[in-house]
């Protein structure tokens, strides 16, 4: 009689310990974000030299000690480069409240520099947001860098078409304050919607990477 007594205050005991530390010990937080692709190995961006919508001189030292969200695409696009812009212009003013050591920048990097001139670039990402940085040079500048961000891009349509298409990767990538490519948001494929990737999945998981 006593032994059970004796097990039964053991128990009481173990479960007000176990109630007292789920109320006041929180779960281990995760090592890695929940959305981003997070690369094995981050990845040194080749050097470069490009402009801006400016006309001003943009290279790797540019990307130094900053975040950057990157996106390949051209200005002629017809769907996934505008609509990718306006959900960063949606999520940028949330991202730069964002506790950080080093800032947030946004670069549109448009592969079509036989169309995308400086005015052109200047004129398009006012249109979202002015603190973007829309920058385009020449192919053997821009297919080394586009290649080590883990990105593609061709030219699908003959070019003496005025309207010609340019295939391109739609991913948004990470770029951390060394200048290395970390990762990048996939596209999110949702039946009858465009794929491009998601605003709420960059707000959620960009805590984690400013703010280790």
């Amino acid at each position: 009689m006593k032994q059970n007594f004796v097990v039964g205050i053991v128990a009481v005991l173990a479960l007000v310990v176990g109630v007292f530390l789920a109320l006041n010990i929180a779960p281990p937080k995760s090592s890695e974000p929940a959305y981003m692709q997070l690369y094995p190995q981050a990845r040194a961006l080749s050097d470069f030299e490009l402009f801006n919508q400016r006309g001003e001189s943009v290279t790797k030292t540019d990307l130094m000690d900053k975040w950057t969200l990157a996106f390949v695409g051209y200005t002629f696009c017809p769907d996934i480069c505008p609509t990718t812009l306006a959900e960063l212009k949606r999520v940028y003013p949330e991202l730069i409240k964002l506790p950080a050591e080093h800032p947030l920048q946004v670069l549109f990097l448009s592969v079509d520099p036989a169309r995308d001139t400086q005015q052109r670039l200047n004129d398009y990402i006012q249109f979202f947001n002015p603190d973007f940085i829309a920058a385009s040079g020449e192919h053997n500048q821009l297919f080394p860098l586009v290649r080590s961000m883990g990105m593609m891009y061709s030219m699908s349509d003959n070019t003496e078409n005025p309207n010609y298409l340019v295939d391109h990767s739609a991913s948004v990538v990470v770029i951390n304050p060394q200048a290395n490519v970390i990762g990048r948001f996939k596209p999110h494929l949702e039946p009858g919607k465009l794929a491009v990737s998601d605003g709420e999945q960059i707000l959620a998981d960009m805590p984690m990477l400013l703010n280790p």
